[in-house]
């Protein structure tokens, strides 16, 4: 059975390790490893608009040997005249893994189902589990491990990185918070998911109104924009609703005195987060996003090599 990444729990803790040991070697080697040589091609497909996916997706997919085919579906025929099972069925034909950046999960779920290439999701509403990877493996390089961290996410616990967070946060058996106001909780059903996954890694999940309460004593700090693509015109109110969530040096000192701070980029500045706090020494941002390389460069080395057997 072909072998996906749709989704932060698409792996075992055992190969999320696996993957971001593999993202360090990488990291430290950078062209060690050369399964895309051919060059075999690679569909990189965008409903939004990007930067460091299209960068590091573009880049990596180089590093590995291979050429990034970068498509727009406003270019294409996906999203009009054809669904995303006959696009993939078309694609596996041609390339030898499909990564989209796009809005419903579902369309990432009938292509992984159309194909028998990998399918990897870039960013979806729901999850952005290639930033997850990334992330994990930039505290890991600053702490040495992630079981048994605390980690707290503030502001808008519905978004796809909330959502990620606690997925392969509990994966990883970290013990992951969600700080956000009523209205902007995580699905029902991906909590009941990460709090099934903790049981077992030792990690556990918690939700908070408090954004002090759940900073406190936290090892990572994470927030992410108030205003993601597609809901600009609810900007005002979601400022209203969330500005009490704003990592400033204030929140930031009821965590640990050593505690880093996150943001996956781009930031909206002193808005979910101040200049202060993201310029600042806790801040690890810059390192976080140079880690989008390494860390899908790993993924896209495990999961050929899963397919390939």
């Amino acid at each position: 059975m072909t072998r996906h990444f749709l989704r932060d729990d698409d792996v075992t803790p055992a190969e999320q390790a696996e993957i971001l040991q593999l993202a360090l070697e990488l990291k430290k080697d950078r062209f060690a490893e050369k399964p895309l040589a051919g060059p075999q091609t690679v569909a990189v497909i965008f409903d939004k608009s990007s930067t460091r996916t299209r960068v590091s997706f573009a880049v990596g997919i180089a590093d590995l040997g291979g050429t990034p085919l970068i498509i727009s579906t406003a270019n294409s025929q996906l999203g009009g005249k054809e669904t995303p099972s006959d696009t993939a069925r078309v694609l596996e034909r041609m390339v030898a893994a499909i990564v989209w950046r796009t809005y419903g999960q579902a369309g990432l779920t009938e292509m992984a189902e159309g194909t028998t290439v990998p399918v990897i999701n870039a960013l979806s509403d729901d999850f952005h589990p290639c930033q997850l990877l990334a992330d994990l493996l930039t505290i890991t390089e600053k702490r040495g491990h992630l079981a048994g961290l605390t980690l707290t996410f503030l502001g808008d616990g519905a978004c796809n990185m909330a959502q990620s967070y606690l997925l392969a946060g509990a994966t990883a058996g970290m013990h992951v918070r969600i700080a956000s106001p009523a209205g902007y909780t995580p699905s029902e059903q991906v909590v009941a998911d990460a709090a099934a996954i903790a049981a077992q890694t030792g990690g556990s999940v918690a939700l908070f109104t408090d954004p002090v309460a759940a900073v406190s004593g936290s090892d990572v700090v994470v927030t992410d924009t108030w205003v993601s693509m597609g809901k600009e015109e609810e900007k005002a109110a979601r400022v209203a609703e969330l500005g009490a969530y704003r990592v400033d040096s204030e929140l930031m000192a009821h965590a640990a005195s050593d505690a880093l701070f996150m943001h996956c980029l781009p930031a909206d500045r002193g808005y979910e987060v101040t200049a202060e706090v993201i310029d600042g020494p806790q801040s690890i941002i810059w390192d976080e996003a140079e880690n989008r390389l390494h860390a899908q460069k790993a993924l896209m080395v495990w999961l050929l090599a899963q397919n390939a057997r």
